[in-house]
């Protein structure tokens, strides 16, 4: 499977947007499925739901900062670099959808309450978020194609 296929996999079977393309590129990361869906966590929902950035982007960026990002300080050219990259990927996400905002991606206010709706079949059918998590993966593994990380 590639990964945009795993990411679809893992939001149909229940984890969040972030998790869903955090997890799908987990093994390059060097980390494990549980350690990667913890720290993913927080940003489904648009940042916990409340609708903000979307939670595909941000595991799409959690990924690159671990695959491409820089550990220090002052560095800018550095910074630079994976900042030029971030506006990269995250532009081209919004090429694709025509915004980064969770709350716009699904035509819903924001904040929402903090307590998770049911994943039924109704939720899957209504929500566009396995396209959303589909279209951050592939964009990330095609940029991988083209960009091998460095082993760390």
């Amino acid at each position: 499977m590639n990964h945009e296929q795993l990411a679809t996999q893992y939001f149909l079977d229940g984890y969040n947007c972030s998790q869903a393309v955090f997890l799908a590129f987990a093994p390059e990361l060097g980390m494990d499925r549980d350690a990667a869906a913890r720290l993913s966590s927080p940003f489904g929902g648009g940042v916990g739901r409340l609708r903000a950035g979307c939670g595909a982007v941000s595991g799409m960026l959690m990924a690159a900062g671990a695959l491409y990002g820089y550990d220090t300080p002052g560095d800018d050219t550095v910074k630079g670099e994976l900042y030029t990259l971030v506006q990269d990927l995250a532009g081209q996400f919004q090429e694709a959808h025509d915004t980064l905002l969770c709350r716009e991606l699904l035509n819903r206010p924001g904040p929402e309450s903090p307590i998770p709706e049911a994943r039924t079949p109704d939720y899957y059918t209504s929500r566009p978020c396995a396209r959303f998590v589909g279209t951050a993966a592939r964009i990330l593994e095609e940029y991988m194609a083209a960009h091998p990380p460095k082993a760390r």
